[in-house]
């Protein structure tokens, strides 16, 4: 077999249990080998009923008293099981399991494990696997491996497949070159990919992981570098010159450039004007001003008779770039035409609209995924902008691009990522950082607080509308979740509502809303008819609401400290003081420490740098934990020096055609994936 083979060619895997796989992203042998755990699991010796405690996952051999019943309750399936042990009693609850009923026998002793919790006054566990005395202490002797998975597919069906692939010598041949693994010590791929799934021991599990971070790094980077080279040898689709009175244009800002702004528009102007296709990555700080230089870039691009195309993760941030791009070609007195595409317009208005591109009626397109479908066709597209780059799979943004041949390319970011990663992560594209803020903008206030300063919280959020100001309050989920402990949007949205004044305003935001309602409800919040918005993390990229002072995050613990860094941006963006209010519910020191680095910094790149120093080389067991770049097993924060290993090894040793093929195989494969 090869790992492009369908999965249906392993025994036990028909049509039905192909789909499950498939739900999952699990399309061939090679997807399934390289459908890693997310973390592993060590079962400790079964605990007396009378002894377990709170939330905390244990495991407690009891027989079932009596049957278990399955009801049915708000469109919910729960089976529910009562253990006793003398006095002591522990109530065992699964949700949408009925099979669980006919499974276990009355009377006969099972081992129960899952997290224990305490709901209105009972103690329960929740979705508890269940074992036989005999299993459960084979199991205590390995690491259990703990796959991400979906509806109808378990963990064991993963195991029993992944061992049939593994027996295959032919998925699992070497193909890296020996003087690397030598030089550097890696494990064999085959031992590599055997030890990942079914570890002997953790230090096992540590060299197998390595070498396989090692491979997903090394044909990442070998697929940029090949990007590089080709990019490097193509001249300029799109020859532009410096138009005249480009400095006089700048000048006539309402505000001054920074000095870091002045830097990168020196940078992005003798780009547009070399002989060779820009590939630039502008990386800033949240509230750095990024966005006029975008504009003004799409200006340069204008002058020279070209289109230019900016392109944005959401609605309302197209909505407000096309307002804010519109304004400033009135103010400057300039004869270009905006055009906004997006996926809400009517029939009648996309038809106009994208006539106008194709025709070049249009100078500029702004627009969010809408832009890269089949139907938009440009007169001559030289410019190609990505804002919020990391909301977009590489795919897309080529997708943006190859409507233009081969045009002028500018990404940008807000995600603080340490130069030093920064360099290696994005080797096909120039780096511009726009490291200064401007002038009148005051830093934010921080604090991180436990729960009991919640209703505090609340106060200050009144004393600030009665000024006049809104407050952001974000929460981890949408709704109520049976599986896990955190604040809801719904629920909280609510609660809050009653705790302040009737003449404050609650909104609530999330990603499960139509566009077309979180449009109005952040048209609402921008017109300060709304002044509280309680969402979920999808204002992380929203529109500027200079008005709004507070942003309180709940369950702080749950974010990275990138996406708070991000999500704190949100506010600051006016001549008020603005706070961000962190609020954890945890006893961990390490994380309290964590967000202390958030708490004493506005700065987001001392922010990712400090990051990178606290999480080391040892946070193993999340697999990935930043969510930059998309990797499968590699995170570039624990694993930057596996990542700076493989940069070495693509510089320095000669890269064998199979291998190259390779890289360009992960590459076309993961493009949907890579978010970089």
């Amino acid at each position: 077999m090869k790992e492009y083979t369908p999965l249906d060619s392993l025994k036990g895997i028909g049509e039905k249990t192909k789909q499950i796989f498939c739900r999952a992203g699990i399309e061939s042998v090679g997807d399934l080998l390289h459908y890693f755990p997310r973390v592993y699991d060590t079962l400790k010796e079964p605990t007396a009923i009378s002894e377990v405690t709170e939330d905390e996952v244990q495991a407690v051999c009891a027989s079932l008293e009596g049957e278990p019943r399955t009801v049915y309750a708000r469109a919910r399936q729960t089976t529910t099981g009562l253990l006793r042990e003398g006095e002591a009693y522990l109530y065992v609850i699964w949700y949408h399991m009925p099979y669980m009923k006919n499974a276990l026998k009355r009377g006969s002793r099972y081992v129960f494990r899952g997290r224990v919790t305490r709901r209105s006054g009972r103690l329960m566990m929740e979705q508890p696997a269940v074992y036989t005395a005999e299993d459960y202490e084979r199991a205590r002797k390995a690491l259990q491996p703990v796959y991400p998975l979906c509806e109808g597919l378990t963990n064991k069906m993963l195991q029993k497949a992944i061992r049939q692939a593994l027996d295959d010598p032919e998925l699992t041949e070497e193909y890296l070159p020996q003087e690397i693994r030598k030089s550097l010590g890696l494990a064999d791929y085959a031992f590599a990919l055997e030890q990942i799934h079914f570890p002997k021991d953790r230090k096992t599990l540590v060299f197998a992981r390595h070498r396989l971070v090692f491979d997903e790094f090394y044909t990442f980077l070998l697929a940029v570098q090949s990007l590089r080279e080709d990019r490097a040898k193509k001249p300029a689709a799109f020859p532009m010159k410096e138009p005249e009175g480009l400095d006089a244009l700048a000048a006539r800002l309402d505000f001054q450039l920074t000095r870091a702004q002045e830097r990168v528009w020196r940078e992005i102007r003798a780009d547009l004007a070399s002989d060779r296709a820009c590939a630039r990555l502008i990386q800033g700080d949240v509230g750095s001003g990024k966005t006029i230089l975008a504009f003004l870039a799409m200006i340069f691009t204008a002058e020279n008779g070209f289109q230019s195309a900016l392109m944005v993760p959401t609605e309302v941030l197209a909505v407000q770039h096309f307002h804010a791009l519109t304004e400033l070609l009135d103010k400057l007195g300039l004869p270009f035409h905006a055009e906004l595409l997006t996926g809400s317009l009517t029939a009648k208005q996309k038809r106009e609209a994208l006539e106008r591109i194709k025709t070049g009626e249009a100078d500029f397109a702004v627009g969010t995924h809408a832009l890269i479908q089949d139907k938009v066709s440009f007169d001559r597209l030289a410019l190609v902008i990505t804002d919020e780059q990391h909301r977009f799979g590489v795919r897309q943004r080529e997708a943006l691009g190859e409507k233009g041949g081969l045009p002028h390319t500018l990404v940008m970011s807000a995600t603080p990522i340490p130069r030093t990663l920064a360099v290696i992560l994005y080797g096909d594209l120039d780096i511009s950082v726009v490291d200064e803020l401007p002038a009148h903008r005051l830093p934010i206030k921080n604090c991180v607080v436990d729960t009991r300063y919640r209703q505090k919280a609340w106060e200050f959020i009144k004393k600030e509308a009665d000024k006049g100001h809104q407050a952001y309050v974000i929460c981890p989920m949408v709704e109520e979740s049976e599986g896990m402990e955190a604040e809801n949007v719904q629920d909280y949205a609510r609660r809050i509502a009653e705790a302040l004044p009737a003449w404050i305003q609650v909104g609530i935001l999330h990603g499960r809303m139509k566009p077309r309602e979180k449009n109005e409800i952040m048209d609402r919040f921008l017109r300060n008819e709304i002044q509280v918005l309680v969402s979920t993390t999808v204002v992380e990229v929203g529109v500027n609401v200079p008005n709004a002072t507070v942003m309180m995050v709940e369950n702080a613990e749950r974010f990275g400290l990138a996406q708070l860094h991000q999500l704190r941006g949100r506010v600051g963006r006016g001549k008020d003081q603005s706070y961000c209010i962190m609020v954890h519910s945890t006893d961990s020191r390490r994380i309290r420490e964590r967000l202390e680095i958030l708490n004493h910094s506005n700065d987001g790149f001392y922010i990712a740098e400090e990051d990178l120093k606290l999480r080391g080389p040892g946070d193993l067991f999340g697999v990935r934990q930043s969510g930059i770049a998309g990797f499968k097993i590699g995170d570039v924060f624990q694993d930057a020096g596996i990542l700076a290993e493989a940069k070495k090894a693509v510089e320095s040793c000669p890269v064998e055609p199979q291998m190259r093929e390779k890289a360009c195989r992960y590459w076309n494969l993961n493009k949907d994936k890579l978010n970089l």
